[in-house]
């Protein structure tokens, strides 16, 4: 069975770079540009990773991640981010993110976060 992931990011770039890591990998891939659409999807596609990005217009990824912790504690969510600093990534802790990726992308770091998360895609 495939793995599902639901990749949130307002910044169409983000997301395409993303798709392809994930498909290469055998990933289904699900999309969101803005928070409410990622609770919306979140809820309708059932993914088994949501990979957030904290800085987006609308509702911030940090309230993201704690409705979808609210809505579903069981909730794997891996923030992707530029933001690096560490206050930020002391917040998403305590929020419950599993772990914490900044930008640019690796290909190596996602697939093996995913499979450090998930206890194995590939």
């Amino acid at each position: 069975m495939k793995t599902r992931v639901l990749i949130v990011d307002d910044s169409a770039l983000a997301r395409r770079n993303l798709r392809q890591i994930l498909e290469s990998a055998d990933c289904e891939v699900a999309e969101a540009e803005d928070g409410l659409s990622a609770l919306e999807r979140y809820f309708l596609e059932k993914p088994d990773i949501v990979l957030l990005d904290l800085v987006m217009r609308g509702m911030y990824g940090l309230d993201v991640l704690e409705k979808l912790r609210q809505l579903d504690p069981k909730a794997k969510v891996v923030v992707v981010t530029a933001d690096v600093q560490t206050s930020s990534q002391e917040l998403v802790d305590k929020a419950g993110a599993k772990a914490f990726i900044t930008k640019p992308f690796d290909r190596e770091e996602i697939l093996g976060t995913l499979d450090a998360v998930l206890g194995g895609i590939r």
